[in-house]
């Protein structure tokens, strides 16, 4: 029969008692926490704004709505007439012709900004410069008044070969030229050169890694800008009705001119150059999150 000690029994027992921890997981004593209680963050103050908020920007569209001054039924009866949508059309025509014309003048000119050769480079660096200096109407106005400097080019009288509608498209092209350049050049260099070496080493020719290599990667620091550029353009285009081309703006100062109907006329204007740059907007868009894919950026 083995022999116990007491006086050790008694003394290891508060020690085996205090070596075992007081709460684990599991025991009556312990919370579950599974049943613990989440109460999310009381955010007073973010809730006070956006009520704040909401009750101004109703009270202001109220305002709007119900101010007899806009004339809504007149902005109604004017806002298809064939007036409008014919200096809709013209206003769409040269927003495409410009930006078109402008981006593919603005390659060339980055193209150059790229170039080894110095003169080509600065040929490029001056236009840049000097377009992006001058004043948009000053520019109009220089094209409009062309036959005083010039008034005959190779033997054609230019007061003849320039009307309103050319002088806008010239005018406005060069302009935008200027700093679609910059924006095609800012997305060409954001291309990692790697990616340049590497197409080098595969001997793919300048014009393949250019179309295969470079381009898709810059159109993704390219697009942004120049959708910004593109809605800009839009709304860019009414100043051309200092020069009498009937465009959206023209045609409506046409029909109040007429009427004394200003304020719904000039909402008839405003609601549509909202309605196009919104389809704008929609489309960059898509265009961005096309480019965007397998980026972190991609939505």
């Amino acid at each position: 029969m083995p022999l116990v000690d007491p006086v050790s029994d008694t003394l290891d027992a508060p020690a085996a008692s205090a070596a075992a921890p007081p709460d684990t997981p599991g025991t009556p004593d312990s919370p579950d926490p599974a049943a613990l209680r989440i109460v999310p963050r009381r955010r007073t103050g973010r809730r006070a704004a956006a009520a704040v908020v909401l009750v101004l920007l109703a009270l202001a569209l109220v305002s709007v709505v119900r101010n007899a001054a806009f004339q809504w039924d007149v902005v109604a009866d004017y806002f298809v007439t064939t007036a409008v949508l014919r200096g809709l059309g013209l206003t769409l025509w040269l927003t495409v012709a410009v930006m078109v014309l402008g981006f593919a003048l603005g390659t060339v000119l980055a193209a150059m900004r790229l170039s080894d050769n110095p003169v080509l480079r600065g040929v490029s660096w001056g236009y840049v410069w000097l377009f992006r200096s001058m004043p948009i109407l000053v520019q109009l106005l220089f094209w409009f008044n062309i036959g005083a400097l010039y008034p005959t080019i190779l033997g054609v009288r230019t007061v003849n070969l320039l009307g309103p509608v050319g002088v806008a498209v010239i005018g406005l092209t060069l302009h935008e030229a200027a700093y679609a350049a910059e924006v095609v050049r800012g997305g060409i260099l954001s291309v990692d050169k790697g990616q340049l070496e590497a197409a080098q080493s595969l001997g793919l020719g300048a014009w393949r890694r250019l179309r295969r290599i470079v381009l898709p990667q810059a159109m993704r620091a390219i697009v942004p800008p120049a959708g910004n550029m593109l809605i800009g353009t839009l709304k860019g285009t009414s100043i051309v009705s200092v020069i009498a081309v009937q465009d959206l703006l023209y045609s409506v100062q046409l029909v109040y001119h007429r009427t004394y109907q200003v304020i719904p006329l000039l909402l008839v204007a405003t609601l549509w150059y909202v309605v196009v740059t919104s389809v704008l907007s929609a489309g960059q868009f898509f265009v961005e999150r096309h480019y965007a894919r397998g980026t972190a950026g991609a939505r």
